[in-house]
C-alpha cells in the first residue's frame, strides 16, 4: 500500500464491561503504525455496566451508534444500518472488522454492499446453543453462514471454538477461519498483589483463615448462577471449612438470585457482612484487587468464548473450577491452574469444589511460571501482532 496507511473500522456491539470491550480497544490503539483504526460500537443494555471509561483511558474516543442495540428490533436495526453504511462511506476503509453478533450482522452486510475490499469477524462467543429456542437459534445459524460467504475470513478467539464453528454449526469451512487469541493488558495482576488483597480483605471485613470464592460475570440466565449456588449450598452442608462467596457483576437475575438464596438457606448481603455466605458486590473496576483478595475463581456458564476472567484469575495465580464450555480448556497450560467439569454435571463440578474447599488454605497462589506463561499468551502486544498479520495477509490476496 506504498506509504498509505492501512484504515480500518472497527465495529463492536456494545461497550459492556467484559473481555470483548478490551480486546477492541486494544485493536484501535495498538496495532502497528501502518495502520490507522476508528471504533464505532453500539448501545449497551440497561442492565449492564457501560464500560466506555476503559475506551476513554486508553485516550479513545468512540463512535456510538444509540441504536445498535443487543436485542432485535427491525426499525432500530435498519437505523443503525443506515448509519454503519454513511460512516463506510465518509471513511472509506480498507478493512471492516466487526466484533460480535449484532455488530457481525450489521456490520458485514453494510460493508458487503459498500464493497469494502477487506470484510472479517470476530467471534468473540455465539448464540448457536443455550439462548434461544430452536427456531430462533436455526434462524441465526442461516444468518451466520449467509454472512461468512460474505467475509473475507472469520476469527475464533481458540481451536475449540473454531472447531465448534467450523465442524459442529458448518458456519464456513475451516480454511475460511483463523485463530487469534483474546489480548489484554495484565501487568496489573503481577503488581503490588500482597497490599490489594490486604486491602479486599479490609474492606469486606475477611479475616485472614476464611477462603475467599468469587464468581465474575452479567448475572444473566446464560452465566447459570442456579448451578454454582446449588453447588455452594451442597458443599455448605458437607463441611464446617469457612468460606465466602462473592458474586461480582449485576443485571436482570439479581432478585430470582437472591430469593434462590434464601431457598437454598444462603445467607447474603450487598455489603461487607462476614456472617453470610453470599455478597451481591455489583460491578466492581478494580477486579485486580478482587483477584488479590480472593482464592479460588469459579465458572458456571451454559455458553461462553473464552472467558475473561479465567486468563485473569490465573495471572493474579489463582485456580478456577468450571464448566467445560467454550475455549476453557484452551486456556490451561499447566494442570495447577483449574478444573473443569461436565457442563450438565453439577455432581462432578459440586464435588470438585468441595475437594477444593477441605484442602486449601487460603492465600495459596499457582506458580510464578505458569503465570507468566498464561500472561505472555493472552498479552493485547500478541493478539495486536497476531491481527496484523491477518490483515496484511488478506489485503495482499
Amino acid at each position: 500500500m506504498g506509504n498509505q496507511k492501512i484504515r480500518v473500522l472497527r465495529i463492536a456491539n456494545r461497550l459492556n464491561i467484559g473481555g470483548p470491550t478490551y480486546n477492541v480497544c486494544h485493536l484501535t490503539k495498538h496495532l502497528d503504525n501502518s495502520f490507522e483504526t476508528i471504533l464505532v460500537a453500539g448501545h449497551e443494555d440497561s442492565s449492564e455496566g457501560s464500560s466506555l471509561y476503559i475506551a476513554e483511558s486508553m485516550g479513545l474516543s468512540p463512535r456510538l451508534i444509540p441504536s445498535m442495540r443487543r436485542s432485535i428490533n427491525l426499525i432500530r436495526d435498519r437505523k443503525a444500518y443506515l448509519e454503519v453504511r454513511k460512516i463506510i462511506r465518509e471513511y472509506n476503509p480498507h478493512i471492516v472488522h466487526t466484533h460480535a453478533a449484532k455488530a457481525g450482522a450489521i456490520g458485514r452486510y453494510a460493508a458487503f454492499k459498500e464493497k469494502v475490499p477487506v470484510i472479517l469477524h470476530t467471534y468473540h462467543g455465539h448464540v448457536f446453543h443455550s439462548y434461544f429456542n430452536i427456531i430462533k437459534t436455526g434462524a441465526f445459524l442461516a444468518i451466520e453462514r449467509f454472512l461468512a460467504r460474505r467475509s473475507s475470513a472469520l476469527i475464533a478467539i481458540s481451536p475449540l471454538q473454531k472447531k465448534e464453528l467450523s465442524e459442529e454449526y458448518k458456519i464456513a469451512n475451516s480454511s475460511k477461519f483463523r485463530t487469534v487469541p483474546l489480548g489484554f493488558e495484565l501487568d496489573r495482576f503481577f503488581e503490588n498483589m500482597d497490599s490489594k488483597r490486604i486491602a479486599f480483605r479490609e474492606y469486606w471485613n475477611l479475616s485472614d483463615n476464611i477462603l475467599a470464592i468469587t464468581l465474575v460475570g452479567r448475572l444473566v440466565p446464560i452465566k447459570n448462577h442456579p448451578f454454582f449456588l446449588e453447588s455452594i449450598s451442597y458443599v455448605k452442608s458437607k463441611t464446617n471449612t469457612k468460606f465466602q462467596v462473592f458474586l461480582v457483576g449485576d443485571g436482570e437475575e439479581k432478585n430470582a438470585l437472591m430469593a434462590l438464596c434464601d431457598k437454598l438457606n444462603l445467607s447474603y448481603n450487598s455489603i461487607p457482612d462476614p456472617s453470610v455466605d453470599i455478597i451481591f458486590t455489583s460491578w466492581i473496576s478494580n477486579v485486580d484487587q478482587v483477584l488479590a483478595g480472593i482464592d479460588l475463581v469459579c465458572l458456571s456458564s451454559k455458553n461462553e468464548g473464552t472467558p475473561v476472567s479465567l486468563i485473569e484469575a490465573g495471572c493474579a495465580g489463582k485456580p478456577f473450577i468450571s464448566t467445560d464450555v467454550g475455549g476453557v480448556r484452551d486456556l490451561i497450560i499447566d494442570p495447577s491452574q483449574g478444573i473443569v467439569t461436565p457442563k450438565n454435571s453439577i455432581e462432578i463440578f459440586r464435588e470438585a469444589l468441595l475437594k477444593w474447599v477441605i484442602s486449601t488454605q487460603p492465600g495459596s497462589i499457582l506458580d510464578f511460571d505458569v503465570r507468566n506463561k498464561l500472561a505472555k499468551k493472552y498479552s493485547y502486544k500478541q493478539l495486536c501482532l497476531e491481527m496484523s498479520k491477518v490483515y496484511k495477509e488478506l489485503l495482499a490476496s
